[in-house]
């Protein structure tokens, strides 16, 4: 028998069953005894027999397809997650549909709607920092199995992150260990939680040392280079300037990098300066840079298990699943210069 052209009454024949039976193995539409089972998959590979996925996934009223809604996806952390994903997801034998929010409420409504118009069985979404939390919502009437990633908000869907809190606190005790006392920071997009999160943790932080929190010391940035520069800018021109910065991500963190140089002064030697988000080429900077690096394929990963289980029908309460990140020190950061 030729491998390529078994059919399916072929495997019924071998096993000794009927060609529903082995549809039913094939495609989990009913429960089958483990004996049939077992008979059903060996005739599958003595046949050399391959299902036909686009009726195999219509039998199951599944399209083995899902979506993944991320802002930012040329930025190095997003990357790693969606790449973690897919690489997941791969194993497990779904495709994904990729698209770029842009954090844009309206825009991350219309992938989200795009997403779910090519009937995607679920959605890996890290929602923009919108107050109405519009698309999270619409997701929840849709039913269609959910997973947020990085950006937590109270809702029906599992989500997967680090915990940022403790994460910030300790970029500010390394910094008060070096003996600084005027520490500044540099927090995120407004709206977002791992924002208010980081803020949190950086007030954490200062509390733990007995440093009086300063709001003329917190910046905003919306992620961006040029953000970030400004919202340095604005640190350094302080009367009674911070002597180290901390940033919220990797983008402010390359921006901040930025202004100090454009300001004249070096890094640790006038100003300390440490942040979130590890990226690849931190360790090749002038000086290394010291950063809490993220576990970016334990996100990803996660993220793919729990939409699948929820795509197979897991009735449990919401998870929330906060991973550990790493303090990578390096010699960014030094005692205060005297003046």
């Amino acid at each position: 028998m030729a491998r390529a052209t078994a059919t399916i009454s072929d495997v019924a024949r071998r096993a000794g069953v009927s060609t529903s039976t082995v549809s039913h193995v094939i495609n989990g539409t009913r429960l089958v005894s483990p004996e049939k089972t077992a008979l059903v998959n060996e005739a599958i590979t003595a046949t050399g027999y391959q299902p036909n996925a686009l009726a195999r996934s219509l039998a199951r009223k599944v399209s083995n397809y899902v979506g993944i809604a991320i802002s930012a996806i040329t930025n190095p952390y997003f990357s790693d997650i969606i790449c973690a994903i897919e690489n997941e997801c791969a194993r497990l034998g779904l495709l994904v549909f990729l698209a770029d929010t842009r954090d844009e409420p309206g825009h991350e409504l219309a992938v989200v709607q795009a997403l779910q118009e090519r009937r995607v069985d679920g959605i890996i979404l890290a929602p923009c920092g919108d107050p109405e939390s519009t698309t999270v919502r619409y997701l929840e009437r849709s039913g269609i199995p959910t997973v947020l990633v990085d950006r937590y908000t109270a809702s029906a869907f599992d989500h997967v992150g680090v915990e940022n809190k403790q994460a910030v606190a300790s970029l500010v005790s390394h910094m008060a260990e070096f003996g600084h006392r005027r520490i500044g920071m540099i927090g995120g997009h407004a709206g977002f939680s791992t924002t208010t999160e980081r803020i949190e943790g950086y007030r954490l932080g200062l509390k733990r040392h007995g440093i009086a929190f300063d709001p003329a010391l917190v910046q905003p940035s919306n992620q961006t280079f040029e953000a970030a520069q400004s919202s340095t800018a604005a640190l350094l021109e302080l009367a009674n300037r911070p002597t180290g910065i901390i940033t919220g991500n990797n983008q402010t963190t390359i921006g901040a990098v930025a202004a100090i140089r454009n300001a004249g002064l070096r890094i640790p030697q006038d100003i300390s300066l440490a942040g979130f988000d590890d990226f690849e080429w931190a360790n090749y900077f002038d000086p290394r840079l010291t950063l809490v690096a993220q576990p970016c394929d334990e996100i990803g990963r996660r993220a793919a298990q729990m939409l699948v289980e929820r795509i197979g029908g897991l009735h449990t309460a919401p998870r929330s699943v906060r991973l550990k990140s790493t303090l990578v020190t390096r010699n960014s950061c030094a005692a205060p210069a005297v003046s």
